[in-house]
């Protein structure tokens, strides 16, 4: 991948000097919560209420809740948070654009380093769970010991597969700029589990396609090449709840979902990969996934 000529975007910070949030009065998630879970559960392929069970019962008192800043496992001049920097600046560049043809201003959001644990407007949340956005402070979480855990323990290494992750975090916050996480949640609040996990599942495939419409102008400006390409995919593959719960549990429970299967997830990135148009990614309305 040829990302050495992306701006870097100046809205990457440690989580320890912005990007947490103190908790008072007890341990408490924020509006945003259930979303957050939602997105956080990637790498557990577990349903979200498995997920907000735990953090409930394991989170600490308020006074021993402690947000590891990020330079423990990134320097200013570390080559991974360059990366990252660039990513996110080419992601700022294209959406900027690409929502504006659409009538809409995008606003970019932050992305916050952090490394063990971080506190959110969206709640608690430790690496284990891996990348998450939240709504709530529009702010993208990432500890950079997940790209190592994509290479070593999932199996897609190499630049696109790395940005594909941040792209599809930033594919929450396009969600969120245009309204659509608002009816997820609307449409969530009294459904069944079902129909919640169902709900999940669209809107994950969702910010895959929108990540793919990022990769799509990326490709075109020469950034990426069919060895690029196919990181991205198999990163796809990798994050899929079918595999995710076959390593984890050794059986799938599809009704479980959260985020798709693996040939779904690779499905609608490749639709915006090869479409690189924004309204080809409406999960919502698809007959089939």
């Amino acid at each position: 991948m040829r990302w050495d000529d992306f701006r870097r975007s100046d809205n990457v910070e440690d989580a320890g000097s912005g990007g947490g949030f103190p908790f008072g009065g007890g341990f408490r998630l924020g509006s945003g919560a259930i979303i957050a879970v939602v997105v956080i559960s990637l790498l557990l392929g577990k349903n979200p209420l498995e997920i907000l069970g735990l953090l409930e019962s394991a989170a600490p008192p308020p006074s021993q809740v402690s947000v590891q800043p990020a330079s423990g496992a990134a320097q200013p001049n570390d080559p991974q948070r360059d990366f990252v920097r660039a990513i996110l600046g080419d992601t700022e560049d294209f959406w900027s654009a690409e929502l504006a043809r659409h009538g809409v201003r995008y606003q970019p959001p932050k992305l916050a380093l952090f490394h063990g644990q971080v506190g959110s407007a969206c709640g608690f949340a430790s690496a284990a769970m891996g990348p998450f956005y939240c709504p709530g402070d529009e702010r993208v979480y990432l500890d950079l010991s997940f790209f190592r855990d994509l290479s070593q323990r999932f199996g897609a290494p190499g630049d696109f597969a790395r940005a594909y992750v941040i792209a599809h975090e930033i594919g929450h916050h396009v969600q969120n700029q245009l309204g659509l996480m608002q009816k997820v949640q609307e449409r969530s609040a009294n459904a069944s589990e079902r129909t919640r996990n169902a709900l999940s599942v669209r809107q994950e495939l969702q910010a895959d396609c929108f990540a793919g419409v990022w990769g799509h102008s990326a490709q075109q400006r020469g950034a990426l090449d069919t060895s690029d390409i196919e990181q991205g995919l198999a990163a796809a593959a990798s994050v899929g709840d079918d595999r995710l719960q076959q390593q984890s549990r050794g059986y799938v429970v599809p009704e479980s979902f959260t985020h798709g299967s693996s040939e779904q997830r690779v499905r609608w990135f490749r639709i915006g990969l090869a479409t690189g148009d924004l309204r080809r990614c409406d999960t919502f309305a698809a007959a089939s996934l």
